[in-house]
């Protein structure tokens, strides 16, 4: 529904539930092309390409413990009391390769992860051989005594245990955790195939706002918004384009916006709310079609989400989030971070959600699914959601106090203390789980 001038908007058509504009939004969005880059600038994409091994790992079979190469046969009888000697032909380090056979009667001292050498079918660890009495007496050490039996294979890594040849190591769509790109170099892989990141343009609008750093002036307040948004978009994998502040007239937000119109979605704040009809919805229309809802949730009720039009004709989806700086960060929670989750490729992506007792009661005055800024803690095995105080929307500090959002359905009046709630974590803190 695009808008004209001062058309004033129909408030009365229903209000959408979190998941219809959730539906809506994605609907917008598909994944991003691919690009290459070093394995280490890919932590956290997605993998656009299935890694296959062009080897076996191990590659030969090698030991796992620092010890003699020998054949069981020969030390079947071994013990403290009647060692076995053998002759020591050789030696074999991790990285080189054996240049001597084991044959019986013989041993070849080997450290952990070297080649087992041809002959040999078990490792016997040092602290069952008198190598370090040897040695510390002086005497030779062309021969060790073993003291202790082995089974045939006893301390030897099979080649191709961890990967074989050929083997698909990592789909086409996994997330590359520290793990993931360990096993990428482990392939010889030093650049891979990945969905490229989404840039993100985040603008700020009004008159009132002055950047950070800004000297502080009566009537002006700081622009929190871009800033959290931009860290939010960073978090959830997203590249941020920060435009800055677009002042209330039509040359300022027609340049910023068409720096923003380079990006994969812009993101505005403020200027959606019902009373602020004016410029920011004018513009917007002349650069696409614009909708403006109402979501059933408390804070963020006012949404505004539509299609831009690029100059070289790319549509470009746009979210305005409210200006209320915990309703811009809770709308992002529910609607931003899941269209970059889609134009990165993670599908099924979620907030760890968990069940809390409450602490004090939540209460829901007009039917709205209600995110109440929460602190969880764990008591005796049990979650405990506590509320960060007072939960009005313009409060930022009670979102930096928060680690979960605590919900009360939009069909309840109140949650009571004592309940169970579920919680949608923001964190998952390491001293709490």
């Amino acid at each position: 529904m695009t808008q004209h001038g001062h058309s004033h908007r129909h408030y009365n058509e229903a209000m959408l539930s979190v998941e219809d504009a959730l539906e809506r939004i994605l609907g917008y969005f598909d994944v991003l092309d691919v690009e290459e880059k070093p394995i280490l600038d890919a932590v956290g994409q997605v993998l656009a390409e299935n890694a296959t091994s062009r080897f076996n790992i191990p590659p030969m079979d090698n030991s796992a413990m620092d010890g003699y190469a020998v054949q069981a046969t020969d030390v079947q009888g071994a013990s403290a009391e009647s060692p076995v000697t053998l002759s020591v032909i050789g030696s074999v380090a991790a990285g080189s390769l054996p240049t001597e056979t084991v044959r019986p009667g013989t041993a070849i001292r080997i450290m952990t992860g070297a080649p087992v050498p041809d002959g040999a079918d078990s490792v016997v660890p040092f602290e069952d051989t008198d190598e370090v009495e040897r040695r510390d007496a002086g005497r030779s050490m062309d021969e060790v005594d073993i003291r202790f039996a082995v089974q045939q294979g006893a301390d030897i890594r099979p080649a191709g245990e961890d990967v074989r040849e050929g083997d698909l190591v990592l789909e086409k769509g996994a997330v590359l955790r520290p793990s993931e790109i360990g096993v990428l170099a482990s392939l010889g892989y030093h650049t891979v195939k990945v969905v490229r990141k989404p840039v993100v343009a985040i603008l700020s609008t009004g008159d009132e706002l002055l950047e950070p750093g800004d000297e502080f002036g009566a009537g002006k307040i700081y622009d929190s918004n871009s800033y959290s948004v931009a860290a939010s978009v960073q978090r959830y994998g997203g590249t941020p384009l920060m435009l800055g502040i677009a002042r209330d007239n039509l040359e300022s937000m027609n340049a910023k916006l068409q720096e923003g119109l380079e990006s994969d979605i812009l993101i505005t704040s403020a200027g959606v709310s019902k009373g602020d009809y004016d410029m920011v919805k004018d513009v917007l229309a002349q650069h696409g079609k614009i909708d403006f809802w109402s979501v059933r949730m408390r804070p963020a009720k006012p949404l505004a989400f539509g299609v831009l039009t690029a100059p070289d004709g790319r549509q470009v989806p746009h979210l305005g989030l409210p200006g209320n700086p915990v309703s811009a960060m809770v709308a992002f929670e529910q609607f931003g971070r899941a269209a970059i989750h889609k134009m990165l490729g993670k599908s099924g992506f979620q907030k760890p959600r968990i069940q809390a007792v409450l602490d004090e009661p939540i209460h829901n005055f007009d039917g709205r699914r209600v995110f109440a800024r929460a602190i969880i803690t764990k008591e005796n095995g049990t979650y405990h959601a506590r509320l960060t105080g007072n939960q009005s929307s313009n409060l930022l500090t009670s979102m930096a106090r928060a680690n979960g959002l605590a919900i009360c359905p939009e069909d309840l009046p109140v949650k009571e203390a004592g309940e169970v709630v579920e919680v949608q974590m923001l964190d998952w803190p390491e001293e709490v789980f």
